[in-house]
């Protein structure tokens, strides 16, 4: 149980993420009324819409919110949205895996075959770079969680596969199906976790340089500016320098 995913740089800019705050709330409440019609409209029945509802509350979204987006599930709003991924490759090869929700499928791929096409990538057909990617379980905590140490203790005695901790914080990885158990038992001696989500985790990662790593974020910027994009995952890693040069 060790390793280092850096989940911040292949994930998103969170600090992109939190100046846009209205557009991240639309997002949440969007995969929370799916995941609410996935199942029953109980998170402590429902896994997805459980995780779901995590994630909003680790973005402070009103508990008001929630409950709409619940409620929205139930509702005959017209609202349906289809769940389609995208792969393709990002300025300097960099594998890229998009993931949308979306009630417009033709207006979800021209924004996203535009996106990339006009920031240095292009998209590929299913599968194209999926198979460079394990498919997991993500259970993130903040760095006020605890120590290293102790993370690494209590995701152990949880059945959890591998664990990095950074000064970010912790990200503990999951076989799929073992997922929400873990999480349950993790949040007896950590709290609630910031996220707990199915999540791409490249087997190799890609170092990108100052030039790249500034055309690939502006591409990520623009994706996660669609309304129909849910998550944006590479292979890429961003030393923390040119993070720092990049702002």
């Amino acid at each position: 149980m060790a390793g280092h995913s850096k989940f911040k740089n292949i994930m998103h800019r969170k600090g992109a993420q939190d100046k846009k705050r209205s557009a991240l709330f639309s997002k949440l409440s969007r995969e929370i009324t799916v995941a609410a019609k996935s199942g029953l409209p109980d998170p402590d029945m429902n896994a997805r819409l459980r995780s779901a509802v995590i994630a909003a509350r680790a973005q402070s979204m009103p508990n008001d919110n929630i409950q709409r987006a619940i409620n929205k599930a139930a509702g005959n709003d017209g609202e349906n949205y289809e769940e389609i991924r995208y792969e393709g490759f990002g300025p300097g090869g960099v594998a890229l895996i998009i993931e949308t929700l979306t009630d417009n499928r033709n207006r979800t791929a021209t924004n996203v075959r535009t996106a990339v096409s006009k920031n240095g990538g292009n998209l590929g057909a299913p599968g194209a770079v999926s198979h460079g990617f394990d498919r997991l379980g993500l259970i993130a905590y903040p760095a006020k969680a605890g120590d290293a140490e102790k993370v690494f203790e209590a995701a152990l005695e949880a059945g959890a596969e591998d664990v990095s901790s950074s000064d970010d914080g912790h990200e503990i990885w999951t076989a799929i199906e073992g997922m929400h158990d873990v999480a349950r038992e993790l949040e007896k001696t950590l709290g609630t976790p910031e996220a707990v989500k199915l999540a791409w985790r490249p087997q190799t990662t890609v170092e990108v340089g100052e030039d790249t790593a500034g055309q690939l974020l502006k591409l990520i910027d623009a994706l996660d500016d669609d309304d129909d994009v849910q998550q944006v995952w590479g292979n890429y890693e961003v030393p923390e320098d040119v993070m720092e040069k990049l702002g």
